[in-house]
């Protein structure tokens, strides 16, 4: 008989035998519902992560899984070779749903960063008229958009870029929620675009301030220069509205989605623009084997369907609102700053007696819940947003004892 498997075995099962690319907490988890995990022990957490905001709708969600299952009992895939029954339904239903003519389907967030920078590349050359490889696109400092080679040339984290050069060209990096120096940027003519995330999350769930993107969607269009969100981790209700562009009423000339686009349980992601911009690219030249799957259609379906369904979005302004004040109570002086939108939050930690943000998530999850520092002074907090009130109220409680634990 197999030796039932432990937390210790399982961690170090994947020390020897997997690529070290992830300094993850010492919990192993193995079943999930709604807002709660429990680890191999059986043990009970509160996920305050939701896998970087894939399982907005909730772990293991009935209708999303329920898709899942019915479409893989009947076909997985075919390829972009031929038509499938699944592909032509969900790219009406995306289309309507957020307001595009054209969605071009891939399979994650960083496929899809990728898709947004070659589709605005090809519309600088066929529209603007920009000379063949001229085009230039502005980022933000602190960015995150994935880690391939050409998303970390655009990268100003040395942890995900240094060593890995030689670096794609083609790039303006400016400091993020700086209109000045957008606009200095944007005197540039062979600037094709402006990407851009409305709350930078790897950084910190860093929040512009009020106006930003409206004004800077408005100094792109001035300048024929295309503004592209990319809303993986920000979309899909996460920080109360549908979009997190949605605040400022601003529509994206490419929008970028992935993460809870599946529900978190398939890798869904896409790119949603006009015809004038998505007609650009022909047949041949972009594409993914399992981009458009039947599967990932009719997960990415039943996944917005839940978003609306069960009103989501409102539910995250309004516990987001709840769980920043609470923070905000913590009468502690290790808690420096709280900022977020929605259920989308960060807790910038002041180090105290040589402990750390990290010190404090290790204390949380001996407390039953779970989140990870990101830039080792911040907690990020973005439970699923199925999350009952008085679910998170009981997680608050358990936030708090942990940070005091310090005091």
């Amino acid at each position: 008989m197999s030796e039932k498997l432990t937390s210790k075995m399982a961690m170090e099962m994947e020390d020897k035998y997997g690529a070290h690319n992830y300094h993850p907490l010492p919990v192993v988890l193995s079943k999930g519902r709604k807002a709660k995990v429990w680890d191999v022990e059986g043990k009970e957490y509160f996920d305050f992560l939701s896998a970087y905001s894939a399982v907005n709708q909730g772990h293991c969600h009935p209708k999303i899984v329920g898709a899942m299952v019915d479409q893989a009992e009947t076909l997985t895939l075919t390829s972009r070779a031929f038509y499938s029954d699944a592909l032509g339904g969900y790219e009406k239903f995306i289309t309507n749903y957020f307001g595009y003519d054209k969605v071009l389907p891939m399979n994650t967030g960083a496929e899809a960063d990728e898709t947004a920078l070659k589709l605005c590349r090809r519309w600088a050359y066929d529209k603007k008229g920009v000379k063949a490889d001229k085009a230039k696109i502005i980022v933000c400092a602190d960015n995150f958009h994935g880690r391939t080679i050409t998303i970390i040339s655009m990268s100003t984290d040395p942890e995900s870029k240094s060593g890995f050069g030689p670096y794609t060209p083609g790039f303006i990096v400016i400091p993020y929620n700086d209109l000045d120096a957008l606009a200095d940027a944007l005197k540039d003519p062979d600037v094709a675009g402006f990407l851009v995330e409305p709350i930078q999350g790897e950084a910190g769930v860093v929040v512009p301030q009020e106006g930003y993107l409206k004004k800077a969607y408005e100094m792109c269009h001035e300048k024929n220069v295309l503004f592209i969100a990319d809303e993986v981790q920000t979309g899909i209700a996460r920080t109360g509205k549908l979009l997190a562009c949605d605040h400022e009423g601003v529509r994206p000339d490419i929008l970028i989605l992935g993460k809870a686009l599946s529900g978190g349980v398939y890798p869904v992601s896409a790119v949603l623009a006009d015809d004038e911009i998505m007609l650009t690219i022909k047949p041949g030249q972009h594409g993914s084997t399992f981009g458009g799957n039947p599967v990932a259609a009719k997960v990415a379906v039943a996944a917005l369907e839940v978003v609306k369904d069960e009103n989501l979005a409102d539910k995250a302004q309004y516990l987001g609102e709840i769980f920043r004040k609470e923070m905000r109570s913590i009468d502690s002086d290790m808690v420096e700053l709280v900022r977020g939108k929605g259920l989308l939050n960060a807790v910038v930690i002041r180090p105290k007696n040589g402990k750390t943000a990290m010190d404090v998530c290790l204390k949380m999850a001996e407390n039953g819940v779970l989140a990870k520092p990101t830039h080792d002074h911040i907690i990020r907090f973005a439970p699923p947003l199925v999350i009952a009130e008085d679910e998170l109220m009981e997680a608050v409680e358990r936030i708090k004892k942990s940070i005091l634990f310090f005091d």
